[in-house]
Order: C-alpha cells, then structure tokens, then sequence
C-alpha cells in the first residue's frame, strides 16, 4: 500500500470495512511476508468465515464485544457444511487472523485503539497421540512389502523415519546417501489448487538429517532400481498428491483388517518405537524436526512414562 493510499484511508477511516482492509492486509502485508500455502489458509479463513460475519462492519465498529459474540457463533454454528460448530483449532486460526489485520490497521492509524486483544480465545483439547501398536506395525510392514505397489513402500520409510506425509512427498532420490545411510530434509509439500506444490519445510527445525535402519536400505534400492521418476514416491512417474496417498493409506488398512488410523499415526509410532528402544528425548527431537526437546517431552510424555515403568519393572525382576 502506497503511502497516499494510507493517508486516504486515514481520511475516511470511519467508513472503512473490514472486508476492504482485510483485501488490503492480505496482498500488501501478509502476501510478501509469508509462504503461498500461509497466505492461501489466511485468504481462506477470511472468505469463508470473516466477511459473511463481519465483513460489513467498520472498522472502528469491531468492538469486542462484536468480535467475542462472533467467536461464540463460529463455536457454535461456524461448520459451513455441517452447521454445526468449529474445533477450537479452527477457531483460533480466525482469531490469529482478526488479531493480525486489526494490529496492522491500528499501527497504520486507522483506528483509534487496538482491542482484539481482548478476544477469549477457546481451550484447545490435547488430541490423544495416535500410534500403531507392534502387531498392526508388523501386518502394515509385511503387506507393503508382499505387494506390488511401489509407491507404497513409503509407509515403511515413514515408520523408520518419523517424516510427516509433506516430507515424504517432495522427498527426492538424490536426498538419500546410500553410502552413508542418510536422509536429508530440506522441503516439504501440500496440495494446491493447480496440483502437488513443492515448499519449504514447516519449520527451521525441519530442514534435518535422519539416519536410515540398515535393513531398509536394499529395500529403497530396490524401489530406486525400478523408479523412473527423480521422487521417492511416484506414480506413473508422477509425484503423488497428499490427499491421495492419505486415501492409499486408508484402503491398505482398510484390507489388512486394522482400525482406521490417521497417516500422521505412522510418526508417532517411529517416535514410540524409538522410545521403547531408549533413545533419549534429545536425539528423537532432532529426528523429528521439533522445535526443541520440550515439543517432544509434551507430546509422548505418556510414552515415555511407560517406558520408565517397563525399565523399573525389568529392574525389580533381576532383584
């Protein structure tokens, strides 16, 4: 935005919509400063759910008291599809929204005081970490292994690596060192509007070397033997969409008789497994590509605790 259009807008604040600003804020503040699939959710969550609400309302309208009651309806009644009401998740990503534009309006003098402060935000639920136990990781191992699909061979990757399904993904032959029985993280993808987009990792965290089990290096060079695409998991020479190998996911466990499970289930069984076989919280945090430690304690704090008992329990026997 050009410093006469500020000044414009300065002028008629009073009349400014929120919806007129929100446009403005994404292309002039958010879009430069944020990667596509970022800037993609933000324009997003302001068609679907900011300007049908308060779109219409000034800016200097936006009192708290407008902003919380619409908080209240998107818990409520905020599912388009289903009318019922948003996860607090979902909800927090608007919130984090209102807050960004009305912060950016106030800095640049269009309101008179910044209160989307004053939000209450709604409590987020700690979602139960999701793992495969031995048994099921075996029968998913041995019916990857048994088929025919090459593509699918990237599940066993996942339960020895602990990558999410974006890294997977963009994963290329040329960032695995056989020789020295490496992977290395240095992108990830999602699907978009004209296919697969390649992207860079989540975090700073995420960019990573893991090292890869012995055994499962023959079996990567056998997939690499009869690929003809530069990406791991291919089909037809093609990289895979996310949603798709999701939906192959699903259809595997679906045959071989195991209860429906998220992909991202298969992270946190590397991360069980690691910890049932003791690696320390440090070592598994960098594995992941966590932020720190403490990410990783929180999440498999249950794990971990369970392994400690299992280790004490061994100890009291040899007493």
């Amino acid at each position: 935005m050009t410093f006469l259009e500020v000044e414009k807008l300065k002028t008629i604040q009073t009349n400014v919509r929120y919806a007129d600003w929100l446009m403005q804020w994404l292309e002039n503040y958010v879009r430069p400063s944020v990667k596509v699939r970022t800037y993609e959710r933000y324009r997003l969550i302001v068609q679907q759910h900011i300007n049908q609400s308060v779109g219409n309302v000034a800016l200097d309208g936006l009192s708290p008291l407008v902003l919380q009651s619409f908080v209240t309806r998107l818990l409520q009644r905020g599912n388009r599809k289903t009318g019922k009401g948003l996860s607090a998740n979902s909800v927090n990503a608007v919130i984090a929204v209102i807050q960004g534009s009305l912060r950016a309006a106030h800095n640049l003098g269009l309101t008179q005081e910044y209160t989307a402060d004053k939000i209450k935000r709604p409590k987020l639920k700690e979602k139960p970490v999701e793992c495969l136990t031995l048994a099921e990781q075996k029968k998913i191992e041995q019916a990857v292994l048994q088929g025919k699909k090459d593509k699918l061979y990237g599940i066993i990757l996942c339960l020895y690596s602990g990558l999410r399904i974006g890294e997977l993904l963009a994963l290329q032959w040329s960032d695995i060192d056989f020789a020295k029985g490496i992977l290395t993280v240095s992108k990830s993808c999602y699907d978009g509007n004209g296919g697969l987009v390649v992207d860079e990792p989540k975090t700073a965290a995420s960019r990573r070397i893991i090292p890869l089990p012995k055994q499962l290096l023959p079996i990567l060079k056998g997939v690499k033997k009869r690929s003809n695409s530069p990406f791991v998991v291919s089909a037809g020479g093609k990289p895979v969409s996310v949603r798709s190998y999701q939906r192959s996911f699903e259809l595997l466990l679906k045959k071989i008789k195991i209860p429906h499970k998220g992909f991202h289930s298969l992270r946190h069984t590397f991360a069980t497994r690691a910890i049932e076989c003791g690696m320390d919280v440090k070592t598994l945090s960098e594995i992941l590509g966590h932020k720190n430690p403490a990410v990783t304690l929180n999440r498999y704090a249950h794990s971990l605790l369970e392994h400690k008992q299992n280790m004490m329990n061994r100890l009291g026997k040899l007493l």
